[in-house]
């Protein structure tokens, strides 16, 4: 695939001590594209991203980024490694992992400070993000004593300030009230109408039908067992069912309503 954003193949990844995370995961991602990386708990899903990142490498196999190959080798090596951090970022599930300068805007202007950008370039990037996620209120707090939806907010502007091609993003519709996850749905899609790749890991199905068109299925023995459109994948309740994303007796209905119903409480 010429115009691949990353290439992952035969990937096999185990923590220390043994615990096996992913077997053999091949699949490509093109530039553009909206990707679900859909299991249950356990599956490995963020260690996935992890390795998508360049955090930890395959034990078996490789993943490539841009036509490079990631290794600690190439992410320690220029230019690759200032483009590879500038173009690909990581929003973790638990924010309080990313969040650590005393103010908001610190926080936010972190990475481009790290890309030895100008301190005039850093400002109007901090600026125009604040106001695009609309915290503009919040620039002087601290990150720390803000709500989960606001350290949301700050952990994806803390990596967009850095203007990213590709967003890997770890269940982010975690934790988030309903008028925040509808906040984050459409901000998705604004940003992937701009072109930003966006590669999310989660088991919220209903999440995944409004912000991906493609499923990575991956199965509770760390395998991918389906590459397919996600409304198939959302659809086929046998293959949910196999991977332990829904119970025998869910209906699949539910979690795939609409987005006006499903946002809107009585």
């Amino acid at each position: 695939m010429s115009d691949a954003v990353f290439q992952a193949e035969h990937v096999d990844f185990r923590y220390p001590g043994g615990a096996v995370a992913l077997r053999d995961i091949s699949f490509a991602v093109a530039a553009g594209e909206r990707v679900a990386v859909l299991g249950a708990n356990g599956s490995g899903k963020s260690t996935l991203l992890h390795l998508l990142d360049g955090l930890y490498f395959a034990d078996r196999g490789s993943i490539s980024a841009f036509g490079t190959k990631l290794t600690q080798e190439s992410l320690d090596t220029p230019p690759f490694s200032r483009q590879f951090r500038q173009q690909v970022g990581f929003v973790f599930q638990n924010c309080d992992a990313q969040l650590f300068c005393a103010r908001v805007d610190e926080e936010l202007a972190f990475g481009p400070l790290q890309l030895r950008l100008s301190q005039a370039e850093v400002e109007q990037r901090v600026s125009d993000i604040l106001k695009l996620l609309e915290i503009e209120h919040l620039r002087e707090r601290s990150p720390q004593r803000l709500s989960e939806g606001e350290k949301k907010k700050v952990a994806l502007g803390s990596v967009l300030t850095c203007g990213p091609r590709v967003l890997l993003l770890d269940e982010p519709s975690a934790e988030l009230d309903p008028r925040t996850q509808q906040w984050l749905v459409e901000l998705l899609e604004l940003l992937h109408g701009s072109g930003v790749t966006l590669i999310t890991a989660s088991h919220d199905l209903g999440f995944v039908a409004e912000t991906a068109d493609r499923a990575l299925v991956l199965s509770e023995d760390h395998r991918l067992v389906r590459d397919a459109p996600a409304s198939e994948a959302l659809g086929d309740r046998e293959l949910l069912l196999s991977v332990n994303l829904i119970g025998a007796g869910a209906r699949l209905e539910r979690a795939l309503e609409p987005q006006d119903s499903r946002w809107c409480p009585d």
